[in-house]
């Protein structure tokens, strides 16, 4: 939480500064960005070069995690596969609910200007690539060039065939695969937290940049981004309401009171692991067996990110819309499947790491541009609140769903 903020602070605190020096002589202001702006570029570069292992070893770590749960029993393989529908729904609600509320409240033309030259002018989209060429696309004939040529897609295909794979062989040797990639997704996590600690220096001469390429017009265009972001987050968090009341069949107004004690864990903490112990006693509050819910819930922690892929996606579609690349239906449905498997890979972590990594492999993979991350990163504080309470709701609604489907199974009982 502070971090965020202390994040969020050198934002601000370049663009107004870069707003001064514009105010006071536009020639200074120009002259002074190739003295500041490449810190902020050179920052940006430390944080790209962490998404091609990261993706390699979180996916693999996150399917092998789910194969095995889903192995547990018959509670946990239902919880996953609730986990699973429910993320492909809250995805494509950002697809059809997103376009729709840009047309409703566009940006400025000013702000929206400022904003795309701002965060690296224009974005040049290559032609579309036909029927024939995405499928021959899908599988790489070398995926160590894949990976090396950044082509997302192809290496994201070969990952999930070996992540399951791995979950098909023997015990030992799937726990030497499985530990392998886990320690490589965990030093890639200590060295993209080493980034982050270096975010509110970068992310200072980045606001600086943007606000003299931009003017006053980047604050209205970042207000507008965190505006539609958060207009997601309140949709997610009323098709996971409508999912309680439909679905899991539980009253709104039972629910809501239910739900209060976690509501203020999740808001002041902005942490779904945090909010576990308050999520066990809403649960319980519900009529959901305790010993059910101890196995469901940690795994909806561990597993289950409901707002991720709606408002990931939300971010590489609204980046896309502002630098007027059209997403064709071949590119959104990779870009949903992406978000869907990124979701399953973000265990546990800080907001701000999660950011980058569960985001990045849906822009990359979507032909959307990485660098605006680095600065939209830093306005992430407002939007996650409404993460935390979509996903808290997201993991009681599953857990009381999972327990009525299943009448009493002995935990780690087989399929």
């Amino acid at each position: 939480m502070k971090s965020a903020w202390f994040i969020l602070s050198a934002l601000i605190a370049g663009m107004l500064l870069g707003v001064g020096v514009e105010m006071i002589s536009v020639p200074w202001g120009t002259a002074s960005l190739p003295y500041i702006e490449w810190i902020g570029l050179l920052w940006l570069n430390a944080l790209k070069m962490t998404i091609i292992p990261l993706i390699v070893a979180l996916l693999i770590t996150g399917i092998t995690a789910t194969a095995d749960a889903a192995r547990a029993g018959k509670l946990a393989g239902r919880a996953v596969a609730i986990f699973v529908g429910a993320n492909l729904l809250a995805g494509l609600m950002t697809l059809l609910v997103l376009p729709l509320l840009l047309r409703a409240f566009p940006m400025s033309v000013a702000a929206a200007t400022g904003l795309r030259h701002g965060l690296g002018g224009s974005a040049e989209a290559g032609p579309s690539p036909t029927f024939t060429d995405f499928i021959l696309g899908l599988i790489p004939t070398n995926p160590i060039a894949a990976a090396a040529e950044t082509a997302i897609l192809p290496l994201i295909v070969f990952t999930t065939i070996f992540a399951f794979a791995i979950s098909r062989i023997g015990s030992a040797e799937r726990a030497t695969l499985s530990g392998f990639f886990k320690a490589l997704g965990d030093a890639m996590l200590v060295v993209i937290g080493w980034v982050l600690a270096l975010a509110p220096i970068g992310v200072f001469a980045l606001g600086y940049a943007l606000a003299i390429k931009a003017g006053v017009a980047a604050f209205g265009g970042l207000a507008h981004y965190v505006l539609m972001l958060s207009m997601i987050g309140v949709c997610t968090i009323i098709l996971g309401l409508a999912l309680a009341v439909f679905v899991a069949r539980v009253p709104l107004p039972r629910f809501i009171r239910a739900m209060v004690p976690t509501f203020a864990v999740a808001i002041s903490t902005q942490s779904s692991l945090a909010s576990l112990p308050a999520m066990l006693k809403s649960s319980e509050s519900l009529g959901v067996d305790p010993k059910k819910a101890d196995v469901v819930l940690p795994l909806a922690v561990a597993l289950f990110r409901f707002t991720s892929p709606a408002m990931n996606l939300a971010v590489v579609v609204y980046v896309a819309w502002l630098f007027g690349i059209e997403l064709t239906p071949w590119e959104m449905a990779v870009g949903l499947g992406v978000a869907m498997a990124a979701a399953l890979s973000s265990v546990s972590l800080p907001g701000s790491i999660s950011f980058v990594t569960s985001i990045a492999p849906i822009a990359v993979s979507m032909g959307v541009p990485v660098a605006p991350l680095g600065l939209l990163v830093a306005v992430e504080t407002f939007p996650d609140i409404f993460r935390t309470l979509g996903n808290v709701i997201g993991d009681v609604t599953a857990t009381k769903f999972a327990a009525d489907s299943i009448d009493d199974t002995p935990k780690g009982e087989e399929p």
